[in-house]
């Protein structure tokens, strides 16, 4: 295993973490609660036993039971060889007093008396501003550190890049940040410009979604060709950990497999030793994937608002996921998961009031349909 700089701390943080996320299940087709728990188990110890030393979870991955199973995992003299992270979920406190009542919840499940690395979920411009600093959860925080329950906060962040700079200098405690990076993220919500902007800032920087949710592991076959002789995760690993304001690389694995595979790559490690000639590779790779999107919107949101309600960027945004990922059935669960019915591309009235204000010239009206069409499930299962 190698280790990295965790931003200002004197701690030397594994190259690779793991995430709690998508833990083996039962069985196919169970509820996420289901785990697998002597595999799960048998899988983080074996991390840890392998130089694994950043363990992380969160309240409400696998239906609140991630946290127990890892709290399960961390049993037997195995705690006290990680640092343990979890996330508060911020969408729950309605109150000051619900920051304690979900922290100490969570102390219980994990088995433990304190959290190294606390992080405020998932936040983004509306949650920092209507629930942070509205129920003084900082504060909250600040005393959970005093009385030890807490080591270290930070956040993980999805949202776009103005919000990620509002958050990260609107608190000038942080130790670290989490965010979701990779070779085709770079763009996107905090990307190259959050990542380099944070750790310039004394913060770790912990990276989830390294594989884009396992898709970069599993490319189209015309990109998989492209990266010969190139195992696709190693390739995506090996980008991110050659970038020095990366502390750590958090997967989550969900076989045995998927954790001997990442620690082989794990081996490799390394700042700044990644070629040139990867480098290209990796430009080349985007340009392919690039070449797939159907629709060129760069959610600039002009559009926006539509008079019949219509998210635009959002339909199209995954219109083009099903193309660049040839992964239709996971774009039509995001559709029906994350845009509202009133906001999908059935309801567009064809009023083109949308397509004076966009600058790529977009024919927004004659797309709309062809979105629906795709990823409405109109068509037979």
């Amino acid at each position: 295993m190698n280790y990295r700089n965790f931003g200002k701390l004197d701690w030397p943080v594994s190259a690779l973490g793991f995430g709690c996320m998508r833990l083996p299940l039962t069985g196919p087709g169970v509820p996420s609660s289901q785990i697998d728990e002597p595999e799960a188990i048998r899988m983080i110890r074996h991390a840890i036993d392998h130089g694994v030393n950043y363990v992380d979870t969160a309240y409400g991955y696998h239906d609140g039971k991630s946290e127990v199973v890892a709290g399960l995992a961390l049993l037997d003299g195995y705690r006290q060889k990680v640092h343990l992270a979890t996330k508060s979920p911020v969408w729950m406190i309605n109150a000051p007093e619900d920051f304690d009542k979900l922290l100490d919840e969570q102390l219980t499940r994990l088995q433990t008396d304190h959290i190294d690395f606390y992080l405020l979920h998932a936040l983004g411009a509306d949650r920092w501003r209507n629930t942070v600093l509205k129920h003084g959860v900082l504060g909250k925080a600040e005393d959970a550190i005093r009385d030890g329950r807490i080591r270290h906060l930070g956040f993980s962040f999805h949202d776009e890049y103005p919000a990620f700079t509002e958050i990260l200098n609107g608190y000038d405690k942080w130790t670290f940040c989490q965010i979701q990076y990779n070779y085709m993220d770079t763009q996107n919500q905090a990307g190259t410009a959050g990542l380099k902007l944070a750790a310039d800032k004394g913060l770790a920087v912990v990276v989830m979604e390294p594989l884009l949710g396992g898709r970069l592991a599993t490319p189209p076959d015309s990109i998989r060709e492209l990266m010969r002789p190139w195992n696709p995760a190693d390739l995506a690993l090996q980008w991110l950990w050659d970038q020095p304001e990366v502390s750590t690389v958090l997967s989550g694995m969900s076989n045995m497999a998927q954790v001997e595979g990442n620690l082989v790559s794990s081996d490799h490690a390394a700042i700044a030793s990644f070629s040139p000639d990867s480098h290209n590779l990796i430009t080349k790779i985007q340009e392919a994937y690039q070449s797939r999107i159907k629709v060129p919107c760069t959610k600039c949101g002009y559009c926006m608002p539509c008079p019949s309600g219509v998210d635009i960027p959002g339909n199209f945004d995954i219109f083009n996921y099903a193309h660049l990922h040839d992964d239709l059935p996971g774009a039509r669960g995001r559709y029906s998961w994350t845009i509202k019915a009133e906001a999908r591309a059935n309801n567009c009235a064809a009023c083109h009031e949308c397509e004076d204000k966009c600058p790529q010239k977009i024919e927004i009206a004659d797309w709309m349909p062809k979105v629906d069409e795709m990823l409405a499930r109109k068509n037979p299962a």
